[in-house]
């Protein structure tokens, strides 16, 4: 790789402006919603978002393409092949536990909190600033096109590439800025489980809990009839800082509030679930019958299916994890889905049947969710090589790509691969409170994209 001082100058001098625009796309709610027109499939919001960052693109001198609100696209180059770069603009909703304003785009200490920091606006700016300073360092790309890709639908299914695929065509080669560095050339597949049973015993009138199946519910709350104040909190064992609980009276009923921390569904790990510490209790003072004492016997310890039959892992991608990220009761019927991400090798299939088999006795129906291929790229590709050569030699590194849970744009191309922006050591927090960046990284992602463009294209 070749260092070129107008194209690093040119990075350096646009540092300011990258930074104001990713305040202004913070600053824009964009939690999927509700069909609020015709080119606003998921909300009004997630459009406002699509426009802001459409006017930015044009502002920076290129041509935005307004893809029906699902998307947006714009392109340097020339050339009849195109290098995608997908990044979404679409956020998981904020939750609990801030320290800051999750919209407000706040720098401290050198680190910018908000929804989307990380995941993924902050990568989309970074993506996008690198095409700005490939343009104006005058480089010409003239052995492909690159095109980024903004979708607004990334983190509630993906109906957005789906459209983009149908009605323009993706480009066949491409990497999304949405996970993390070095690079990773695997994704493990993932599939969602929906679980319902009738509820028998009167008392547990409600249960709350999770935002959205693929975050690792931080908060579960419970209403049971009568007082069970004492019992509740002596039921609740776990010791823990972080994790806590709070019960009140209310009309005669018991509401417990169960808080634990949030994470990403692919790292369950990560988090603590709330939802499964709130059964334990439960199930402790003896409320909510079969259908709560199999849910915590089934999976109330462990992030990997052990007590589920369908652990296991592969050398590709590692273990499989399934997450519980939604809990209710409500008018008697318990609903529980899953979030399950499974190794290259695995049947989808046969872990709905397994799983489903598995909670049947306490009544319940199973449900099988949508599934998405495992994605695979082999490191002797070009994309794999040109791309960890430019990590390698801007970070001074010999890394290796890897495998994640995680489900990435990148699996919609036929050779694509996940490529930042988060580097190695650092916090992950996508999909948790307090989600932020550092800056310095920021523009140093900035800086890969840009080479790791050009080294694709030129």
């Amino acid at each position: 790789m070749e260092y070129n001082a107008k194209l690093d100058a040119a990075l350096k001098a646009l540092e300011p402006d990258m930074i104001e625009t990713l305040q202004r796309w913070i600053r824009v709610p964009s939690v999927r919603a509700e069909r609020s027109a015709d080119n606003a499939p998921f909300g009004a919001e997630v459009r406002r978002a699509l426009d802001v960052a459409m006017a930015d693109i044009a502002r920076l001198g290129m041509e935005p393409r307004d893809v029906d609100g699902y998307c947006c696209d714009a392109e340097i180059g020339e050339g009849e092949e195109s290098l995608a770069v997908l990044a979404h603009l679409d956020v998981v909703p904020e939750g609990d536990g801030w320290d800051y304003d999750p919209y407000g785009a706040e720098i401290v200490d050198g680190r910018m909190y908000g929804r989307g920091t990380g995941d993924d606006k902050g990568p989309a700016v970074a993506a996008l600033f690198a095409m700005k300073a490939i343009q104006d360092a005058g480089i010409e790309l003239k052995g492909k096109k690159c095109r980024l890709i903004l979708g607004c639908d990334e983190e509630c299914g993906m109906q957005d590439l789906e459209y983009y695929e149908k009605k323009i065509g993706l480009p066949d080669m491409g990497f999304s800025p949405d996970a993390e560095f070095p690079l990773i050339n695997t994704e493990k597949g993932i599939t969602g489980m929906e679980i319902r049973a009738a509820i028998a015993d009167e008392r547990l009138i409600s249960i709350a809990s999770g935002t959205r199946s693929n975050v690792v519910p931080g908060t579960a709350v419970a209403v049971v009839a009568g007082d069970w104040r004492e019992a509740a909190a002596d039921a609740f064992v776990v010791e823990d800082e972080d994790c806590g609980i709070e019960t009140e009276l209310e009309g005669g009923n018991t509401k417990i509030t169960v808080t634990g921390v949030p994470a990403h569904a692919s790292m369950p790990h990560m988090g603590k679930s709330a939802a499964k510490m709130l059964l334990a209790v439960l199930e402790g003072v003896g409320v909510g019958g079969a259908p709560v004492k199999l849910l915590v016997e089934a999976c109330g310890e462990g992030d990997y299916g052990v007590n589920l039959g369908i652990a296991g892992s592969d050398e590709v991608s590692g273990k499989l994890t399934i997450n519980l990220g939604l809990l209710s009761v409500k008018d008697g019927v318990m609903s529980a889905t899953f979030d399950c991400r499974y190794p290259v090798f695995f049947n989808p299939h046969a872990i709905h049947a397994t799983v489903g088999k598995r909670f049947a006795p306490a009544g319940f129906e199973m449900i099988p969710g949508r599934i998405s291929e495992p994605h695979h790229v082999p490191e002797s590709s070009e994309l794999v090589k040109k791309l960890m050569g430019v990590y390698n030699e801007i970070t001074g590194t010999q890394a290796k790509p890897f495998a994640i849970g995680g489900g990435t744009y990148a699996r919609h191309l036929k050779e694509g691969v996940a490529f930042g922006m988060m580097f190695p050591g650092e916090p992950e927090l996508a999909h948790q409170a307090n989600e932020n960046i550092d800056i310095e990284n920021f523009f140093k992602a900035a800086r890969i994209f840009a080479y790791g463009i050009v080294a694709l294209c030129k």
